[in-house]
């Protein structure tokens, strides 16, 4: 090979390694393996207190806090009387009505017997009426069954109830009486004043009279 030949090879050599040197690799063009990637940015962590939930990350939905429940508040207690409308209606006293006594049956000497509440509150009328005859000891004996005191007669203002006083034939071993004085039944120690009533020739007669409980009609008192 001449010389000249030979230096032209050489220089051509020397021309290739200087590109291959200086120019990209297939490595390195675009899409290529050698192209460095952006490195992904680190998620920050949060910095959870004892407790505390985790950060989502981006894209994530964030999670409602559930709403605290409310806390029912206790029922009232009902108030008296809601229930039970004679809750406060308490026995009549001789201080809550007025009386009076009328002759309904001479032969007998039977009178009838009467209350009226004149007050501004209900009463209720309960069991049978005391009954005692002038100055003699002793009182009427109930006759007949009366109500409860749940049952008992209730009186609004203005309102009456009756009882028959049963007499007795002179048998001469009584007394008559011109008057007789009334209290009422009242389930307690409560003091009260006796009301006089006018019974001209009323014959008292040992275990002979008696009295009925109170009821709402004059017919009823005189017939038992």
């Amino acid at each position: 090979m001449n010389t000249a030949r030979k230096a032209a090879i050489a220089l051509a050599a020397v021309s290739a390694m200087a590109l291959t040197a200086c120019g990209p690799t297939e490595d390195g063009a675009a899409g290529g393996s050698g192209t460095p990637s952006a490195s992904a940015s680190p998620t920050a962590s949060a910095t959870a207190g004892p407790g505390a939930s985790a950060t989502a990350g981006p894209g994530a939905t964030p999670s409602k806090s559930a709403a605290p429940k409310k806390t029912a508040s206790p029922s009232k207690p009902p108030k008296p009387g809601a229930t039970d409308p004679d809750y406060d209606v308490f026995p009549c006293s001789t201080l809550d009505v007025t009386f009076t006594a009328n002759l309904a049956e001479p032969t007998t000497s039977s009178y009838l017997l009467k209350i009226t509440n004149k007050g501004t509150k209900a009463c209720r009328a309960l069991g049978h009426p005391i009954v005692t005859f002038g100055d003699l000891d002793g009182q009427a004996t109930e006759r007949g069954a009366a109500p409860g005191i749940e049952d008992a007669l209730r009186l609004e203002p203005g309102q009456t109830a009756y009882a028959g006083l049963m007499g007795g034939a002179n048998d001469g071993k009584g007394k008559s009486v011109d008057s007789i004085a009334l209290t009422m039944n009242t389930e307690s120690d409560l003091k009260q004043t006796p009301l006089k009533a006018s019974t001209p020739g009323l014959y008292v007669s040992p275990s002979k009279n008696s009295v009925t409980a109170w009821m709402d009609n004059a017919e009823d008192a005189l017939s038992l």
